[in-house]
């Protein structure tokens, strides 16, 4: 495991070993169940191309209108709950007592990416981002507290946790590309990112 420092992102290399992650997936099966994986609308039109879900009191949501945050899976049932597996590498990296409020599970398949963006939907930025990749290698790129300028990429593995905090917090980032089927972790392939947030 290492610690790399870029641009002011936490990148812990190698965080979660095999067993761990397997494990993790295990601990995910539950949410899936109850909170199937859903394609979101953007505002603008059109969809995502990763699906996604959440676990937590809140989930995270986005239509024709806007991005949000919800009580509710789109299909009207709450959302489940946060897998402890999760919640512990929440509680040792940050080192907080207060649990993030949701737990959003992306999943990309092949072809799938997440443009530049900031997670400034929530009410207190004092509280990290925290994620977690599990599955294929993700391309991702770290930019700016503002739009444009030059930007870093650096591949994610499955088992890489990044804590986005301080002033990284509001930068732009995203995930160009996946390597499809690099990992064995998901039978069918595909990449799991893990986001936990403080909501409110």
């Amino acid at each position: 495991m290492a610690l790399l420092k870029v641009r002011g992102f936490d990148v812990h290399k190698g965080y979660l070993d095999a067993a761990r992650q397997r494990a993790l997936i295990e601990s995910l099966r539950g949410v899936l169940k109850a909170a199937p994986l859903f394609s979101p609308e953007v505002p603008g039109g059109g969809r995502m191309s990763v699906r996604m879900t959440s676990a937590g009191q809140f989930g995270w949501f986005s239509d024709a209108k806007n991005y949000r945050y919800t009580e509710q899976h789109p299909a009207g049932q709450a959302w489940p709950v946060i897998p402890a597996e999760v919640l512990e590498i929440w509680r040792v990296l940050t080192g907080l007592e207060r649990p993030p409020e949701c737990c959003l599970l992306n999943y990309y398949g092949e072809g799938a990416r997440m443009g530049l963006h900031q997670d400034k939907d929530e009410a207190d930025f004092s509280f990290p981002v925290v994620s977690i990749s599990l599955g294929d290698d993700g391309l991702f790129r770290i930019g700016n507290r503002t739009r444009g300028g030059k930007t870093e990429s650096l591949w994610l593995n499955s088992g890489d946790v990044v804590v986005m905090g301080g002033a990284a917090r509001l930068a732009y980032h995203g995930v160009d590309r996946i390597r499809f089927k690099s990992s064995r972790l998901l039978p069918k392939g595909g990449r799991i990112n893990l986001t936990l947030r403080v909501v409110t």
